[in-house]
């Protein structure tokens, strides 16, 4: 039989945890069972590929600390990683006993969360070990305590020896209907492959890199992209331009599939085009860069696109007639 034990705690030397899980393999260890000590704390840059080490084990202990609120950082990141990576399948056939010592208070509520955390993975959670320390050094002096410590040790062997079933709960129910991990199925290959991954600092600084890099790209692209259609048109319109003697109108052509009206402002200093929003306009023209792409190649006149309904307008109808005289695209 193996168990291993995932030590949640900060390692401090007088963390009444410590005391805890050094008498429960003791006792482990007298009764012949191979025993597995893992820290998470010295683990932490490794916490994804941590449930890979569940394979061999027949059971494990989940020991963390109360010192001021909940399980702490370390035991909620291996669960999580657990829930991420973890092979499931494992997980269902694995006997769990929570230890948790709080110098606090909340060790009932701790013990509950791991218990629950535990179910809703699909494993086995057996009674907790918990208890309230104030005074470290009386806890660990206090034969009475260390004899009760060594009976639940010995519970812990004698539910996994003997494969002790319990009753079905609702958080294993929830867990079938509702709680599903998102995204594709893994083999329990695949999971650990993808564990090591998360755990490679290397690897996720150069996934980091190529993001940053695809996203300037993108970006580039797009600026690029922008740069183009908001200089579309201009030029040909200004080329084309036969200026009026005292003739002054302002043109705006809503064009379906730009983000910005293309603007045509005629004035004492001749011909300002541009894209750009504004309020007043003596002409109010729709239509689609196709048809404007016909007009300015010399396909069809804005009076024809206008009578054909390829172009609709409202204003001044005689302003509307200039615009063939001022931008001559047929000839």
């Amino acid at each position: 039989m193996k168990i291993n034990i995932y030590y949640g705690g900060r390692g401090l030397i007088d963390d009444p945890t410590l005391y805890v899980i050094n008498k429960m393999q003791e006792v482990f260890e007298e009764l012949n069972v191979t025993v597995e000590r893992i820290n998470i704390f010295e683990q932490k840059n490794n916490i994804a590929t941590l449930p890979q080490t569940f394979k061999e084990a027949d059971g494990i202990i989940l020991a963390t600390t109360v010192e001021w609120y909940g399980i702490g950082g370390y035991m909620q990141q291996f669960l999580d990683a657990c829930w991420l990576y973890g092979d499931k399948n494992k997980i269902k056939n694995l006997y769990m006993r929570p230890v948790v010592m709080s110098t606090t208070y909340g060790e009932k509520e701790a013990v509950l969360t791991l218990s629950n955390a535990w179910e809703i993975l699909g494993g086995i959670p057996l009674s907790g070990v918990y208890g309230y320390v104030d005074d470290t050094i009386s806890f660990e002096m206090n034969e009475d305590f260390a004899k009760l410590i060594e009976k639940k040790a010995e519970n812990t062997y004698r539910s996994i020896s003997q494969r002790l079933v319990g009753l079905p709960t609702s958080n294993q129910a929830v867990k079938k209907s509702v709680l599903r991990t998102k995204g594709i199925e893994l083999t329990p290959q695949e999971s650990e492959q993808l564990s090591k991954y998360a755990s490679d600092d290397s690897y996720i600084k150069k996934q980091k890199e190529d993001i940053q890099e695809l996203t300037s790209l993108f970006k580039d692209m797009m600026n690029k992209q922008e740069t183009s259609e908001s200089t579309e048109f201009i030029n040909e319109i200004m080329e084309k331009y036969q200026s009026e003697t005292e003739f002054k109108a302002v043109y705006k052509f809503v064009i379906a599939d730009k983000k910005k009206p293309l603007i045509l402002d005629i004035g004492e200093e001749g011909l300002k085009c541009y894209y750009g929003n504004i309020e007043e306009a003596d002409i109010v023209a729709k239509l689609t860069s196709d048809v404007l792409s016909n007009i300015i190649n010399g396909r069809l006149t804005f009076q024809r696109a206008f009578m054909s309904g390829e172009m609709t307008s409202k204003g001044d109808f005689k302003i509307l007639r200039m615009l063939d005289v001022l931008f001559p695209f047929g000839e």
